[in-house]
């Protein structure tokens, strides 16, 4: 199975910032995306203006199918896939049973969603609420997501979904976590995503520090790489994002122009900071390289490569910004394939980044 380039849909830019995602598809088919991760912010952002645009006002399930029906159509005169439908967030080791349930409720509509936008994949990252308000038993976040995986492996057609540690994340906050939950979970619908820079971000990135590396950065992350390639079932990973993230001039603390009091330091700094694959230039520092070897040349894997950024350029309002992005990150495409020497699914199209390389 060759690698295919995908990229999240707000990584073009904000839909609240005036980027239309009719603009922003236009802009990934023209630099060679495939598929795109829908950003849940995308399809709530036209449910409400086919709400508005509806002699009386549509209930929000009815008004968001009609959205992701409409979404599909979009994607697919483009010639672009709905990878997945991203993110079903804050749901696994509630401590209030009650809000759980009602995330059960919302999963439901989420099943009826995926299958309108013809994806079989529904993305969940690890909780990040306030610890008081998550669980420390495994166990319950273990039954948590096997409840989600049945749910789906009921649906008609089944739905699959896939875990992903993130680096400021209140229980799981590590591939290593989040590799033994899908385990336990064990369920044949229920994987697992590798995140190049979440892996990064949280054994070799401290934003805090002066250095803006945690001790023994490259040992830790040699060390975990070791383990990644001895453990890892290629076949539980269902897709791969690669970005690298921008080393700060000064650390991310009070004061600092991205703190953010409400926020993980870490979260703070993903929310700016991320880079794409390659672009030193710009700040990149992380050891993404070493890291997407271990994903493409030992582990092998093949199949969706997701360029999920997050960035404070993605949600100005200048009109260049969408084209800006995804030039870049196809350029940064450009350089992964020939790094890693990736089996692709159509050449790379350097004719409209060769410039730019």
């Amino acid at each position: 199975m060759p690698c295919r380039l995908a990229i999240t849909s707000m990584s073009l830019g904000r839909c609240w910032a005036g980027h239309t995602l009719a603009h922003r598809l236009d802009l990934a088919q023209k630099y060679g995306y495939t598929g795109i991760e829908l950003f849940h912010e995308d399809l709530a952002d036209i449910a409400d203006q086919l709400s508005r645009q509806s002699p009386t006002p549509l209930p929000q399930a009815t008004a968001e199918l009609a959205a992701a029906r409409l979404i599909y159509q979009m994607c697919q005169s483009r010639g672009i896939e709905v990878l997945c439908l991203q993110p079903f967030m804050h749901y696994e080791g509630l401590l209030d049973r009650a809000e759980h349930a009602r995330r059960i409720e919302q999963l439901h509509l989420w099943i009826e969603l995926a299958h309108e936008l013809h994806t079989d994949i529904i993305q969940i990252p690890c909780n990040f609420l306030p610890a008081d308000q998550v669980t420390e038993d495994l166990g319950l976040i273990v039954s948590d997501l096997q409840e989600v995986a049945d749910i789906g492996l009921a649906a008609s057609p089944p739905i699959r979904y896939v875990y992903e540690s993130l680096c400021w994340g209140t229980r799981v906050d590590t591939w290593e976590r989040c590799w033994e939950v899908v385990q336990r979970v064990d369920r044949p619908n229920f994987g697992i995503c590798l995140d190049s820079f979440n892996i990064a971000g949280r054994i070799y990135a401290d934003p805090a520090s002066l250095t803006g590396r945690t001790p023994d950065a490259e040992q830790v992350v040699r060390d975990s790489i070791a383990r990644m390639v001895a453990d890892i079932d290629i076949r539980k990973v269902f897709y791969v994002q690669i970005v690298d993230a921008e080393r700060l001039a000064e650390p991310l603390v009070e004061g600092h122009q991205f703190y953010n009091a409400e926020q993980p330091t870490r979260m703070s700094w993903s929310r700016n900071c991320r880079l794409f694959y390659g672009e030193k230039e710009r700040g990149a520092y992380l050891p993404i390289k070493d890291i997407a070897t271990a994903f493409f040349r030992t582990l092998g894997f093949e199949g969706w490569v997701s360029l999920e950024l997050f960035n404070r350029r993605m949600g100005d309002a200048d009109p260049k910004v969408p084209e800006e992005l995804a030039q870049r990150g196809a350029i940064s495409w450009a350089k992964l394939v020939k790094d890693m020497k990736l089996n692709v699914e159509r050449p790379v199209e350097t004719g409209r980044i060769s410039a730019s390389l």
